[in-house]
């Protein structure tokens, strides 16, 4: 590999030259063994966030993230491989019914997932909240389990794009994160890395998403599709609305319990017509066509693999799951028709509440988080629960009620309610 100098590479960004492919290499090889510094990597990014990247760099930036690790290989299991990505929000507990769900089609989903930070939840903490789950897995338990279960959902592994795992936290620290250029790469060096033959990108759009704006939500997942069709991935992107939460809960177990009602057949409508969307397009992209994903949900048959699942990594599926010690409902101050209910003040009421962390070394609380009783168009009665907050310390309710605040609008006939398309549009 041709040797450059980290003040070169930082200058021609900076200058808003294109880093050719040596350089691209050199500085993420050379980063990820410390030879070049994290304030001369956090100079490069800010570069990066203020004069973009060429859609050839971005290829080769994620390139070179992926070649810093190692690559898992799914091609001696006996089914095809999808995979489910979501940018995140609020109640967005849609891996947990959608990995059992295609699994149950005859799909293998390898479904490496994350933890939660900020107003956003993580698919980890959620089912860490089953007795006994547990997240780390070796990638032979992981192999093993993809071959009897069919699904797996757990920590990616200290091996996976670690190039990725050095600067995901610089970019935190560093005012960086909105690039899109890093965002893609980020995101794809991993999913490729991990080997899936099928990928669906969930790009979330609204308040309570990472990306506010339509054009920006729709930038980045042409460029994250991009990057995985030219790394031989079947890839596709659905932009789906997140201006209100997902379902009716936010939190850990509130949604782990949420989720099984979908498994059962049940579960909010919203929750359900997202999961078998993406599911469809989980299938469509493994080759499978003759098995429609709703018929799994009705049979039962996609409840049994969540089971198998759960057992499989140590949990109990028919254990009672953990809850709050304390409870606050907020009632309805007026009556008529609930018109907006806003994803990030429900957001960061979960997370005031416990159910979410400011720092990756904080705790979570199985138990905490935010029930709301009705969605945007359904009618409200004066004095009714419209919220219930939960946590095991009270002391957490007033920060949790104040984000709450002008948070949702009621409206007596109705009139300024107009119903929002969960799927806004499809990319790939």
């Amino acid at each position: 590999m041709t040797t450059h100098d980290a003040v070169e590479v930082i200058t021609a960004k900076r200058d808003r030259a294109e880093l050719s492919d040596s350089q691209i290499d050199w500085v993420i090889a050379a980063y990820t063994r410390g030879d070049v510094a994290d304030e001369q990597m956090s100079a490069l990014s800010m570069a990066i966030l203020l004069n973009g990247m060429a859609p050839r760099e971005i290829a080769r930036w994620t390139a070179a993230m992926i070649a810093s690790g190692e690559r898992m290989d799914f091609s001696s299991l006996s089914r095809p491989t999808a995979d489910k990505h979501s940018t995140g929000g609020v109640g967005d507990k849609i891996t947990l019914p959608l990995a059992p769900l295609v699994a149950a089609c005859g799909v293998a989903v390898p479904q490496l997932s994350g933890r939660g930070l900020g107003h956003t939840g993580g698919t980890l903490d959620k089912l860490e909240s089953i007795p006994g789950w547990r997240a780390t897995l070796s990638n032979e338990e992981m192999l093993e389990q993809l071959e009897s279960v069919g699904a797996v959902i757990c920590a990616a592994g200290d091996g996976l794009a670690p190039a990725d795992k050095k600067l995901y936290a610089l970019r935190d620290v560093t005012g960086t994160v909105e690039a899109i250029p890093l965002i893609a790469s980020s995101i794809m060096s991993k999913k490729i890395a991990e080997g899936t033959g099928a990928l669906v990108l969930d790009v979330k759009v609204g308040s309570g998403a990472f990306m506010k704006d339509l054009a920006r939500a729709r930038e980045l997942a042409e460029t994250m599709v991009g990057l995985g069709k030219d790394a031989g991935v079947h890839t596709v992107a659905l932009l789906t609305d997140m201006e209100t939460p997902l379902g009716l809960t936010a939190g850990n177990a509130v949604e782990v319990a949420e989720s099984v009602e979908v498994l059962a057949g049940g579960g909010p409508a919203d929750v359900v017509e997202l999961t078998l969307a993406l599911a469809r397009e989980m299938l469509r992209g493994a080759g499978v066509t003759d098995v429609d994903p709703a018929d799994r949900l009705a049979d039962g048959s996609a409840m049994d693999a969540w089971k198998a699942m759960v057992r499989a990594q140590g949990g109990d599926p028919d254990a009672p799951l953990p809850q709050a010690r304390e409870s606050h409902v907020v009632t309805a101050e007026a009556s008529g028709t609930l018109t907006r209910l806003d994803a990030m003040s429900v957001g960061l009421a979960a997370w005031r509440l416990g159910a979410g962390r400011a720092r990756k070394e904080d705790p979570v609380q199985a138990g905490a988080g935010v029930v709301w009783h009705a969605r945007p168009g359904d009618e409200v009665r004066e004095g009714e629960p419209l919220f219930t907050l939960l946590t095991d310390e009270p002391e957490r309710f007033d920060r949790a009620l104040a984000s709450l605040e002008g948070g949702y609008d009621i409206s007596a006939d109705g009139s300024s309610y107009t119903p929002q398309e969960l799927v806004i549009d499809r990319i790939g």
